[in-house]
């Protein structure tokens, strides 16, 4: 059997900790060996252990539930000697990246887990989405890690006034998150970022052609991931990176790389929303009605900051909009917040009928 010391000395540089073998303590007894999942594959996964890296099967884990399959970033109870080798189990999660699937069921899929930073790559390539950047970070701090927003190929944006604008703008959408600019081409700013990503795990996150594999290569050190040239018409590229990688940094820490995600649908995240739009929930408290909507209601602060140019438009509509997704899969699966929407759309459609009639009596 691997010694405890022998343990801590291989899996250490992935993350492994006391309290991680506090946790492992009933599996040890069982005479199974820890190790972390640094890639999986079609119901099989690689696992870094003590002993080195071995392939294992996930089919012991409920495959049929897409929140409990094995995932990347999982810690996990393997037999040492089996074959072909199971994965028995996997030990509770600190934090999880979840987004909704596209299916029909309103069902969650896990990307990575037991993150603690979320690296959330944009492209200064090509136009702006905010929207899109406040989408991932909904999701990023629904999962229970820190994120940081990073702007890539800012080798791109010479200017250094419009570099400072667009820096502006992204703050303003990611309040309480860093925002870093990066050229992994030049390696200007990547010091900033190592020193972030230095300690703990870090899930890189972004669409194709962000330059995600780009810098995750800068990060390790070398070339680990395949780079492909994005697209002059969009920016965007093809999916170098298939899988979920999680790979050992040289200064410390460890990096999961992602494929790029076209989708990013949210999953109850409605705290992560709330971190997001930290003003506007704030603004919020000082609305006359505890339920306002933000829309028609007298007495609204947040439509009265709105107008007074305190806060952009675009924040509200974004706001409203995530709002609206992430109470409709709530809805799919919980049937109070469905009787809530409900009775919701009726007392909004009869405001609309009133105030309908009312100006029908004017007209008259």
């Amino acid at each position: 059997m691997t010694s405890t010391s022998a343990v801590f000395s291989a899996l250490s540089p992935y993350g492994w900790d006391e309290d991680w073998a506090d946790a492992f303590a009933p599996y040890a007894a069982d005479g199974l060996l820890p190790g972390r999942v640094v890639r999986v594959d079609r119901g099989q996964c690689d696992i870094v252990t003590a002993g080195g890296t071995v392939r294992a099967d996930t089919e012991y884990v409920v495959p049929r539930d897409p929140m409990k399959v094995v995932c990347t970033g999982d810690w996990v109870a393997v037999d040492p000697a089996g074959d072909p080798r199971y994965v028995r189990a996997y030990l509770p999660r600190r934090t999880a990246f979840v987004r909704s699937t596209s299916s029909k069921r309103s069902e969650g899929q896990i990307l990575a887990a037991n993150v603690d930073h979320a690296v959330v790559a944009v492209s200064l390539a090509v136009e702006l989405d905010l929207g899109r950047v406040e989408r991932f970070l909904a999701l990023a701090w629904e999962s229970g890690a820190q994120p940081v927003v990073v702007l890539t190929k800012a080798d791109l944006v010479p200017d250094p006034v419009t570099l400072a604008h667009l820096v502006r703008d992204v703050e303003t959408s990611a309040p309480g998150v860093p925002v870093l600019t990066v050229s992994a081409l030049h390696g200007d700013g990547l010091d900033v970022l190592v020193a972030l990503v230095g300690s703990g795990t870090s899930v890189l996150l972004g669409q194709s052609g962000a330059g995600k594999s780009t810098l995750a290569n800068a990060l390790v050190g070398t070339d680990v991931m395949d780079v492909q040239a994005a697209r002059d018409v969009d920016g965007k590229g093809r999916h170098t990176t298939t899988t979920r990688n999680l790979l050992a940094l040289p200064s410390g820490g460890v990096l999961i790389d992602t494929p790029g995600l076209r989708g990013v649908g949210l999953f109850d995240a409605e705290a992560g929303v709330g971190q997001v739009f930290a003003e506007i929930e704030e603004l919020a408290e000082d609305c006359r009605f505890h339920d306002c909507a933000h829309e028609t209601e007298p007495g609204c602060a947040v439509r009265s900051a709105v107008a007074s140019g305190a806060l952009p438009e675009r924040r509200l509509e974004s706001y409203r909009k995530l709002i609206r997704e992430n109470q409709w899969i709530t809805a799919k699966t919980d049937a109070r917040v469905r009787a809530e929407l409900r009775r919701d759309w009726k007392r909004k459609g009869a405001e609309g009928r009133a105030a309908l009639e009312a100006k029908r009596g004017r007209w008259r």
